[in-house]
Formats: C-alpha cells, sequence, structure tokens
C-alpha cells in the first residue's frame, strides 16, 4: 500500500511563512521526482515546484524567490518551505511522487492566506 500525505497547511497572514512536509510511505520503485502542485478556487491545478532525480529544481514564475523545495531522497520525504506568502497563494497544495509508470499523490493540505 502506498500512501502519500501532506501536512503543515493552515491559516497564516499575508507576509508569513509555511512549511509544508510531504512523505511517501509504502514501496514505491525508482521515484524520478517529488514536488507540489495546488489548485485554488475556480482555477486549474498548477505547478508549484519539482525536486527531480537529476537534482533539479524547477518552481513556476509565481513562487520563484519565494518558495523553496528540499527533498530527503532517504526518507522519501520533500518539503515546501513558503516565505513571502501573498492572498494569491492560497489553495489546496498537493504532494506528487512521481515513478517510473505512475504519479502518487496526497490528498491535499489547505493554505489559505489572509489580508
Amino acid at each position: 500500500q502506498v500512501q502519500v500525505v501532506e501536512s503543515g497547511g493552515g491559516l497564516v497572514q499575508a507576509g508569513g511563512s509555511l512549511r509544508l512536509s510531504c512523505a511517501a510511505s509504502g514501496t514505491i520503485i525508482s521515484i524520478k521526482a517529488m514536488g507540489w502542485y495546488r489548485q485554488a478556487p475556480g482555477k486549474q491545478r498548477e505547478l508549484v515546484g519539482v525536486s527531480t532525480s537529476s537534482g533539479s529544481t524547477n518552481y513556476a514564475d509565481s513562487v520563484k524567490g519565494r518558495f523553496t523545495i528540499s527533498r530527503d531522497t532517504a526518507k522519501n520525504t520533500v518539503y515546501l518551505q513558503m516565505n513571502s506568502l501573498k492572498p494569491e497563494d492560497t489553495a489546496v497544495y498537493y504532494c506528487n511522487v512521481r515513478s517510473t509508470w505512475y504519479d502518487y499523490w496526497g490528498q491535499g493540505t489547505q493554505v489559505t492566506v489572509s489580508t
């Protein structure tokens, strides 16, 4: 059984910080990448950032300079450090674990940024 569980979401004021965690458990062979996506009300899911097996880290333009992804490969865990949060960052944040044959998704964690 494979599980992907996010944690760390909540309510924060604009300009504040939040750290999300994603832990993958169970047997997942050959993880290619771990990353974060988000979906705001009325909008489609969008990429936030991804850490690849090659060591590259990619971010959406909207979060560059504010968000940082870190990854502990041995623990199958990825983090999203979010600084200088804006109301437009409000969304459900989903963790993605990409293997050779399948993408595993967490159930999401709500991040709400107030003005």
